[in-house]
């Protein structure tokens, strides 16, 4: 299972490792070359003497115009050890590898990106004897996926969305579509990214938002991430939790969706003693425009 979001993107490039250079040549228009294949590669830069240094994840991508190393860090925040770092990983790379290096940053923080953007310049003012210059995904220029169709088309980019922009004003909206998006492609695929984006939003009420979208199209609980939650609801204890649970669930999804629920909805949804019936409503509260909608076929 995947426990941090540093983990998370190690696992989702493996899964679908040409990710990256779509983002490149979509999202920061750098004309990469179009892989032939890429490959993961050890991520430990560790040296003989007791100094371990780790980037989060190492790709190789064979191209007609060559061989490229591709470096990928998740950043929370600003640090300045990076100064010192992200050199030294890429020319550690390139001397071990010969291969050409290219850094790539990601983050959900606006603040972050524009920190990393900053070119590192090694030497002395009017001489620089290095400069790195990082590539970044971010909020800023990752586009906001909140239509269904677009997410449809390329449920990748809308899983960077989903990351860079999940703790926004934008994040149900985001959320909602790439829900119903991940139902178009296969499973396992679809699988990876659902755990990527539970360990990456860092919001609790989006977080919470995403396990609920998952449960209500009955998705979520196929899969491993499903164990940790059914664990949670064991501790609650009782029937009468998991009925109060799910009724929450229902109200909440409306909320977010940015439906009013009329008290007698509400207290009618919070009556219903029946897991069954309230799943029902939850699958329909995804899509209702009107809260009146969850029943409409009763």
């Amino acid at each position: 299972m995947v426990g941090s979001p540093h983990e998370a993107l190690h696992r989702i490039f493996q899964k679908d490792p040409a990710l990256l250079t779509r983002a490149l040549q979509r999202v920061l228009h750098v004309p990469f070359p179009e892989p032939r294949e890429i490959a993961a590669m050890n991520v430990d830069l560790t040296e003989i003497e007791p100094v371990e240094r780790r980037v989060d994840t190492l790709l190789r991508a064979e191209t007609d115009e060559g061989t490229y190393l591709l470096v990928v860090e998740s950043q929370g925040k600003a640090d300045d050890r990076k100064r010192g770092s992200w050199p030294y990983y890429l020319s550690y790379l390139y001397e071990k590898y010969r291969c050409e290096p290219v850094l790539i940053v990601i983050t959900q923080s606006s603040a972050t990106a524009r920190w990393a953007s900053r070119p590192i310049r090694l030497g002395f003012p009017g001489w620089h004897s290095l400069t790195v210059r990082p590539l970044v995904l971010g909020p800023d220029n990752v586009p906001v996926i909140t239509d269904e169709r677009q997410a449809e088309r390329d449920v990748p980019l809308a899983v960077l969305s989903a990351m860079t922009h999940g703790r926004g004003p934008q994040a149900a909206a985001i959320l909602e579509s790439l829900a119903s998006a991940l139902r178009t492609i296969d499973p396992d695929n679809a699988a990876v990214f659902v755990q990527f984006i539970d360990s990456c939003l860092t919001d609790p009420q989006a977080k919470q938002m995403w396990r609920d979208l998952m449960t209500a199209i009955q998705y979520f609980w196929r899969h491993p991430l499903a164990e940790q939650v059914r664990e949670e609801g064991r501790e609650q204890g009782l029937e009468e939790g998991r009925i109060e649970t799910k009724a929450q669930m229902v109200l909440r999804i409306l909320q977010w969706r940015g439906v009013q629920v009329p008290d007698e909805i509400r207290e009618r949804v919070a009556a219903c003693a029946d897991l069954d019936q309230l799943e029902i409503w939850a699958q329909r509260a995804v899509h209702a425009t009107d809260a009146a909608e969850l029943f409409a076929e009763e």
